[in-house]
C-alpha cells in the first residue's frame, strides 16, 4: 500500500473538519501496523493518527505535525490552540514551545500554499512576549522564509 506523502497534499485550510474524526479517516488511508523493531516515534505515530482530532494533546500534535503527519487538519488547529495560549503567556500561562517549533519548521510550500497559515502564525507570533531563546531562530527562519519565498 503506497502512503500518501506529504508533497502529494494540497494544502487548504478547512475549518469545517470535523474533530471527531482521526488523520485516518480524513485521509482515507488506514496504515497498516508500524513494524515491531519500529522506533517509540514510530509507532506513536501510527497510534495517534488513530486518535480524533479533538481528543489529541498540543504535545502529541507537535509530534504528528513534526513528522508531516495529518497538516492539513492539525496546523489549523494547531494555530488554533497557539493563538488562544499566546495571550496567557504573558500573565504566566502555558505556552506550548513544541508545538510552536512544529508549526514553525514546516517546510515552506505549506505557507506558500495557506496564505491565511502564514497570516496567522505571523499575528500568533507578534503577541508573544518572551520567545523561548531556542526557538528564536526557527521564527526568524519562518519570517524570513514566508518574506522572501526561500525554501529551508
Amino acid at each position: 500500500m503506497a502512503l500518501r506523502l506529504a508533497s502529494d497534499i494540497i494544502w487548504t485550510m478547512d475549518n469545517k473538519t470535523d474533530r471527531s474524526k482521526t488523520i485516518e479517516q480524513l485521509e482515507g488511508i488506514e496504515w497498516p501496523d508500524p513494524p515491531a523493531d519500529g522506533t517509540g516515534l514510530v509507532k506513536a505515530v501510527h497510534n495517534l493518527r488513530k486518535r480524533p482530532i479533538n481528543l489529541l494533546t498540543p504535545w502529541e500534535m507537535s509530534r504528528l505535525i513534526g513528522q508531516d503527519v495529518g497538516i492539513p487538519w492539525l496546523l489549523p488547529a494547531a494555530l488554533e490552540i497557539l493563538r488562544k495560549t499566546a495571550t496567557d503567556q504573558p500573565l504566566g500561562g502555558f505556552y506550548d514551545d513544541d508545538l510552536l517549533t512544529a508549526v514553525l519548521t514546516r517546510r515552506s510550500p505549506i505557507w506558500q500554499s495557506n496564505p491565511e497559515w502564514t497570516t496567522s502564525l505571523k499575528e500568533i507570533i507578534s503577541l508573544l512576549e518572551d520567545i523561548s531563546p531556542n526557538i528564536r531562530e526557527d521564527v526568524q527562519r519562518f519570517l524570513l522564509e514566508t518574506e522572501t519565498g526561500a525554501p529551508n
